[in-house]
């Protein structure tokens, strides 16, 4: 964020930054295997390529597939992981406390996830933060999606609030892709879903963090707190 420039606004990705969904995508994930007659992903395995989503949930434990295949399995995982969003989910360590502290020194915060709306809005509901955030943009609110910037500038007008003035926290290279080229100051979640080989460090982000409390130092810093 450019010298003189007050942040106005956090937003967040939703999968390995605010929530750790993990473990409900993974036992999703493992009734589809057992009702395919395939045994369970290493949970490890599994969890570090939850951020890439459902499809590539599916290609990792399925391996290549005719799409129409793929497509069909897509669409059952998704039927038995709404059965069940928030089972295990819960805010990783220390997000109740950044999330408290936003609201308390009176700075918006938002949510701009890829994952779909039908997902994402119960889920967070269930969870008792769908009423605190000022906005909420899923996967499917637009025609694009993170690596494009757009999401993330349609969460700022909303907001009301300059991209610039504006954090945006992923735990994937293209959640600061997408907040780059927005023009937003960009954290990289080094703490979240991050595949084996991937460095968030080289993402380029202006920061990177190893736990959420780290924001906390960040958001005082810029917000002039």
């Amino acid at each position: 964020m450019k010298s003189g420039r007050r942040l106005h606004a956090v937003l967040f990705d939703l999968d390995g930054t605010l929530l750790d969904t993990a473990p409900d995508m993974i036992a999703a994930l493992d009734r589809l295997l057992t009702e395919e007659s395939r045994q369970p992903l290493d949970y490890e395995i599994a969890r570090a390529h939850v951020s890439n989503g459902s499809l590539g949930l599916i290609d990792r434990a399925f391996g290549k597939l005719e799409q129409a295949h793929r497509m069909s399995l897509r669409d059952r995982y998704l039927d038995l992981y709404e059965q069940h969003l928030a089972n295990s989910t819960v805010p990783f360590e220390g997000m109740d406390t950044v999330l408290e502290h936003i609201e308390r020194i009176g700075i918006p915060w938002g949510i701009v996830t890829n994952k779909p709306g039908f997902l994402t809005d119960p889920l967070i509901d269930s969870l008792e933060l769908l009423s605190r955030c000022t906005c909420v943009v899923s996967g499917d609110t637009l025609p694009e999606r993170k690596p494009h910037p757009k999401p993330l500038l349609h969460a700022a007008q909303l907001i009301d609030v300059e991209p610039v003035n504006t954090m945006y926290v992923g735990d994937a290279n293209r959640d600061i892709k997408a907040g780059r080229a927005a023009g937003m100051m960009t954290v990289a979640a080094a703490y979240g879903f991050i595949v084996p080989g991937d460095d968030p460090s080289g993402w380029q982000a202006d920061y990177c963090i190893d736990e959420p409390t780290e924001l906390l130092g960040l958001i005082n810093r810029h917000a002039g707190s």
